[in-house]
């Protein structure tokens, strides 16, 4: 699939999704945010074993560009409809691949892309990243994107990001679960390769038993997560050895 600013393209057990919109910081469009999603599902519903996120240029993602201005103020439910379905819609896309997805982030990360980083399952940050949450400089709650973060990052911490919507660094975002590893700016992609080259060494059905895995237990009591650890693990064996 390929738009003018979202595409993904499968090269053997890889792929790989790209937002291309340098010259606006990755900014997306609502309907930038439908293509995302559709990728996310496309890309899903292939035979790779992992999908890859990274955008073009300094920027990783800017966040959400504005709606444009005009016309009557939408109902409640016509904004929930037209512009915060698809942001809810995107995350769920990437919940929903069975596949990993690994996110190579390159710059600055705001609101929608600090939300987008975080939810990829692996996130390999340069030192030069920076992520924030600035949604409440206009007075606009970041419901969507806590959402999106709040099982990844300590609530104490997410509040924190939220209230005072001040920049944290690479470091900073290692720390609180946001990315799992920090590199230089220049071994960024070749390390975010050698990840996934890694993961694309292991069999299909184990990668996407992991993720399902980590989907499920999370709201399950502990007896309960531990059946479903036996019951996944006895299934998964008895594929890859069939």
């Amino acid at each position: 699939m390929m738009t003018d600013a979202i595409r993904w393209t499968q090269q053997g057990a890889v792929a790989a999704i790209t937002i291309d919109r340098a010259q606006d910081g990755n900014l997306l469009t609502i309907a930038m945010l439908r293509d995302l999603a559709a990728a996310f599902r496309e890309a899903g519903r292939s035979d790779a074993k992992v999908i890859t996120l990274r955008t073009a240029g300094s920027d990783f993602c800017l966040g959400r560009g504005a709606p444009p201005p005009g016309g009557p103020p939408p109902s409640a439910l016509q904004m929930r409809t037209a512009v915060l379905e698809p942001i809810l819609d995107a995350y769920d896309a990437m919940a929903g691949t069975p596949q990993p997805i690994v996110c190579s982030v390159q710059g600055p990360a705001k609101g929608f892309g600090c939300a987008l980083a975080t939810a990829c399952d692996i996130t390999i940050a340069s030192d030069a990243a920076r992520f924030c949450l600035p949604e409440l400089e206009k007075n606009l709650p970041p419901t969507l994107a806590i959402s999106a973060m709040m099982t990844k990052v300590p609530q104490k911490a997410l509040t924190f990001m939220v209230y005072t919507m001040g920049e944290i660094d690479a470091q900073t975002a290692l720390r609180l679960g946001i990315v799992s590893e920090v590199t230089a700016p220049a071994g960024l992609i070749a390390r975010s390769d050698e990840v996934v080259a890694a993961l694309c060494t292991r069999a299909r059905d184990a990668l996407i038993g992991v993720k399902d895995y980590f989907r499920a237990a999370p709201g399950l009591p502990a007896r309960s997560a531990a059946d479903l650890a036996g019951n996944m693990l006895a299934t998964i064996l008895s594929s890859i050895r069939a």
